[in-house]
This record gives C-alpha cells, sequence and structure tokens, in this order.
C-alpha cells in the first residue's frame, strides 16, 4: 500500500468514523431531548442534523487543508423557496444540510427503514422518494403541509437527477419531474445550485475519500426561476426544463479545480 492509499485510508475512517462516534457521544443525547419535545421536535431534528454535518465539514476542513471551500453568500440566507440541486457525490446532501438549519429533502424510501436513521428522516420531516404502504400516508402528510412551512421560512432541498451523476463533461442527467410538481403545488420560488467538485473528493463508486485533491469545491447560485403559476403555459415540465438549462449553462470550471496531489 502506498503512501496516498494509506492517506486517503486513514483518513476515510477518521471522517466516517465522526459518524458513529461523534454522533452517540455528542450528539445522540439531543436528539433524545428533541424527540420528546413534541411541539418543537421537527424544527430541533433539522437543526441538529444542520449542526451535526457541520461539524462533519469542519472536520473535514482540518484534516484535509488543502481544500478550497467555496459556498456562495447569498445561498447562506435562502429561504421560502425550493432549491434544485445537480448530484455528483454521496457528500451533496450533507453539503446542503450541513448550510440550511431549517430545510426538508426528498430521501430514498429504503433509508426510512434503516434503524436510528429512519427515525431522523421521519422526524425531521423529510420526504420518501418511492412511497408504498405506510410511507405513502407520510409522503401525503408531509406533502399537504410543505406550502405551510416554506412560507414560515422553509427550504426543500432537491436532486432531480435522483442519482449521481457521472458524466465526465458535467451535463446533467434527464430530471425527474415530481420535485417540480410539489414547486407547482407550493406556488414556491425555485433557486438552481450548481455544485462542482465534489466528485473529486468522493468518487462514486470508491470506499475512500480522494484526500490528495487540492482544488476548489463550491456551491454557486445558477439562477433563480419566479413562475407565473398562474399562466397556463406554466407546467411542471416547462419549469424543469429552465432549470435543467440553468444548470448546464454554468459549467465554466472554478480556480484550482483539476488540482490534486499524487493522485
Amino acid at each position: 500500500m502506498n503512501a496516498a492509499v494509506l492517506r486517503d485510508l486513514v483518513i476515510t475512517l477518521l471522517l466516517w468514523g465522526y459518524f458513529t462516534i461523534g454522533f452517540f457521544l455528542f450528539f445522540s443525547p439531543f436528539y433524545l431531548i428533541a424527540f420528546v419535545c413534541v411541539p418543537i421536535r421537527e424544527v430541533a431534528i433539522q437543526y441538529l442534523n444542520s449542526l451535526f454535518y457541520k461539524g462533519f465539514f469542519l472536520w473535514a476542513r482540518f484534516l484535509m487543508p488543502g481544500i478550497v471551500w467555496q459556498i456562495d453568500p447569498e445561498i447562506k440566507g435562502l429561504e421560502n423557496c425550493i432549491i434544485v440541486c445537480n448530484h455528483i457525490s454521496y457528500i451533496d446532501p450533507l453539503m446542503m444540510i450541513a448550510i440550511f438549519s431549517r430545510h426538508k429533502t426528498i430521501v430514498k424510501s429504503t433509508f426510512f427503514k434503516v434503524p436510528v436513521f429512519g427515525w431522523v428522516l421521519r422526524a425531521a420531516g423529510y420526504i420518501p422518494s418511492m412511497p408504498k404502504g405506510r410511507l405513502s400516508i407520510l409522503m401525503v402528510r408531509q406533502t399537504s403541509t410543505l406550502a405551510a412551512y416554506l412560507e414560515k421560512g422553509g427550504i426543500l432541498f432537491l436532486f432531480p437527477e435522483g442519482t449521481r451523476n457521472r458524466n465526465p463533461d458535467g451535463r446533467v442527467l434527464e430530471f425527474h419531474i415530481g420535485g417540480f410538481k410539489i414547486a407547482r403545488l407550493c406556488r414556491s420560488p425555485i433557486k438552481v445550485i450548481k455544485i462542482r467538485n465534489t466528485d473529486k473528493l468522493f468518487t462514486p463508486g470508491r470506499f475512500l475519500f480522494h484526500t490528495g485533491f487540492a482544488g476548489t469545491i463550491s456551491v454557486s447560485l445558477a439562477g433563480t426561476i419566479h413562475p407565473n403559476y398562474d399562466s397556463h403555459n406554466v407546467t411542471a415540465a416547462t419549469i424543469m426544463a429552465q432549470a435543467r438549462k440553468l444548470i448546464n449553462e454554468r459549467q465554466g470550471t472554478c480556480p484550482l479545480d483539476h488540482q490534486t496531489d499524487g493522485q
């Protein structure tokens, strides 16, 4: 095993160790308190999730100081909207949760069946992607309250590609229309976000982080869509096409995009 692979292995274990040791030692008591406080349960769980993943990225920055993290300042202040993102790595949703303390998202239904983790997803108000049986009831309940949730300043972030994109040119895959139907139902503005280079740090299909990557990971605002929902010409499909076009138009590279340290 060469030095680069050994470094990848050690740092990967330290990062994933945060999820178990950090959760059970430092966060689990607060999650239990949030669970028994029913009136504030959902808000509290969302805040704790955000705080937990903020800790993960602080740990990542400490372990991999060669990476530049750029988050558009305008993004941090977003509220009362639906956010549409491209999806290139498993850490993309973790970044979104870390950025927004008031958030909901759509999660693969299988995760709702995982002990402890599934409970956290339900308590946070997240929405199952493929509802069946009891999950269909959960989906109806969560989506029926989304409009009110957004009006109070919450955000719903979506990855309409439905899976991680492995296209070498970065162009997004075909979108699933479900999230845009939700946007139309809630009459919500849509913020389109472009994520870059998380796949260079944590590549789809690879267990180890590329800890030698020394480029820039960025989250930038590609554009805003304010649909006229009263118009017969505005459909979920037309909104979806606009969002996909905005992301594809932001294909330019960032500084240090391709720098690596011996990998």
